[in-house]
């Protein structure tokens, strides 16, 4: 019989030396919340209920974790008085009986469902409480787990620790599960920690321990267990977010030429085989099919790209764009809710807006859907083996037939049916000698201002 599980995040901490107008946990890594994070990792360990321990921006915070957890239960912190205190915030939910308890903290967005599984396995096998624990090198402040074998005997925080105990490299991460049977009793029997009227969740290993409970260790990679804290804290995770994906991206077939120089939102999928140049980023919602190729300095986001396509040189990409298969868009293209359809080329210099651009169609450079009035949106719709000159300026709402030509320089306003040209510019005029003339005029304009008053 599988095992039931209640998770209570807690994310009622300030975040003051984030100096935000925010919530801490409302900070984004990789486009993601640093809750969100830590609600998709408990769901992927099989979280069955979540209750959310919550202070500052109460409101916002819970709208976020219902977002990413719908039916998430919100409990408010009203004071600061220690990790079991925020806990047992959450009383109501933890009596309602599930066989696990774990307990995870709002702003550890890389901590891994791996992790929280094998926690939650030391559980099923026997143990009233594990406790995830690291290994650094530089143990200086964190709370040491004293074992003797393989069962923990008490975390001895910094300041209580002997000289021999502080050398210990084995930490506290401060995640922990619990077996649900004895969660309430042994969180009730939480003491004051000190002076300041405090109840500390560590403590609760060494009162499993007087009831001859089994107390265990599940050792996480040091990253997973780093908080934030800082906006230092905050770029320091998002680094090592983004070298844990492109390390995933890359064993799973995607070719990065210079991974430190690409980055991911949480969402991107990229199949295999697909080429990604320096100094890429990809914003929300991207999704990339194999043998595609992005190039240098292209900004993605919101789109889909389809197989064997190219995109860039500095490209971008903006959301509701669509790039069919072998689809291209070159250097200095611009595209939002765009729909280009298979073997379609848009090369340079332009910008498409609100508009589907059929199969095999060619977009010269210089090209602009004039798609805003300033107050409303407008389609162009160009059929398949269309040809638009270079600078063109399509006027939506404007539809251009298949295998239509569109002659360069030209301002279309009204639709081209299939398989005709439209020119839409003035004729040229030459007049001899008028050349000299305002080149003379301008030199005369020049020198008269130079003159010394």
């Amino acid at each position: 019989m599988s095992r039931t599980c209640l998770t209570i995040v807690l994310a009622a901490g300030e975040g003051t030396r984030m100096r935000s107008s925010r919530a801490k946990v409302l900070h984004e890594v990789a486009g993601r919340s640093l809750v969100g994070h830590v609600l998709e990792a408990a769901g992927e360990a099989g979280t069955d209920k979540v209750a959310l321990v919550v202070g500052r921006d109460a409101e916002l915070v819970t709208s976020e974790a219902g977002r990413i957890t719908p039916g998430t239960r919100t409990f408010e912190q009203t004071e600061r008085r220690g990790t079991a205190h925020a806990v047992l915030a959450a009383r109501e939910a933890i009596g309602e009986g599930y066989d696990d308890i774990l307990v995870l903290f709002g702003d550890t967005p890389l901590l891994t469902r791996e992790t929280m599984q094998r926690a939650r396995a030391e559980l099923a096998s026997g143990a009233a409480v594990c406790v995830v624990g690291f290994e650094t090198q530089n143990p200086t402040g964190y709370g040491r787990l004293l074992m003797a074998g393989s069962d923990l005997l008490a975390i001895r925080e910094e300041k209580d620790a002997s000289d021999d105990e502080r050398r210990v490299r084995l930490c506290n991460s401060g995640v922990m599960a619990i077996d649900g049977r004895h969660a309430l009793r042994l969180l009730d029997r939480i003491g004051n920690a000190n002076a300041k009227g405090e109840f500390y969740l560590t403590d609760i290993v060494e009162l499993a321990r007087n009831e001859h409970l089994n107390v265990r260790v599940v050792l996480a990679d040091e990253i997973e267990t780093l908080g934030v804290n800082t906006r230092g804290d905050l770029a320091h995770v998002e680094h090592l977010w983004q070298q844990r994906r492109r390390t995933e991206m890359m064993a799973g077939g995607v070719t990065l030429r210079a991974p430190e120089t690409v980055f991911f939102s949480f969402d991107t999928a990229i199949e295999a085989d697909v080429v990604v140049e320096p100094n890429v980023v990809f914003g929300l919602g991207v999704r990339v099919a194999s043998g595609a190729t992005i190039h240098a300095f292209s900004h993605v986001e919101g789109a889909l790209v389809g197989a064997d396509a190219s995109i860039g040189p500095f490209a971008r990409l903006r959301p509701g764009t669509t790039i069919a298969r072998k689809g291209r868009v070159g250097n200095f293209v611009e595209t939002k809710n765009v729909a280009l359809g298979e073997g379609a080329k848009v090369n340079h210099l332009t910008y498409l807006g609100d508009a589907s651009i059929g199969a095999r169609t060619n977009v010269g450079a210089g090209t602009i859907t004039c798609n805003f009035d300033g107050h409303n949106k407008f389609r162009t719709e160009i059929g398949e083996n269309a040809f638009i000159g270079s600078n063109s300026s399509l006027v939506a709402p404007l539809t251009i037939g298949n295998g239509a030509y569109v002659g360069s320089g030209s301002v279309v306003t009204e639709d081209v049916p299939v398989d005709a040209l439209a020119i839409g510019r003035a004729r040229q005029v030459v007049k001899l000698g008028r050349g000299r003339e305002i080149e003379e005029r301008n030199a005369a304009l020049k020198a008269s201002r130079s003159k010394p008053v």
